[in-house]
């Protein structure tokens, strides 16, 4: 029972931490989009820290499958 209950709420855990991280991903596309979109010069500073934001949002589904995928 115990190790059935383990399992459900590490799905669980992993399954809202992608939720999460694929909303901020699209948050932080959207909003480089509109960057560029205000300042066309800034482009490439834009999109460097566009990319190492989504990986950092993008690590924290990488924690919970190893913090929640366990068994």
């Amino acid at each position: 029972m115990g190790a059935l209950l383990g399992a459900v709420t590490g799905g669980i855990h992993v399954g809202m931490a992608a939720i999460g991280s694929a909303i901020g991903v699209g948050i932080i596309g959207m909003k480089a989009a509109e960057a560029t979109g205000r300042n066309p010069d800034a482009a490439g500073e834009i999109r460097t820290q566009a990319i190492i934001f989504a990986a950092l949002a993008e690590g924290v589904v990488f924690i919970a499958i190893f913090l929640g995928g366990g068994n």
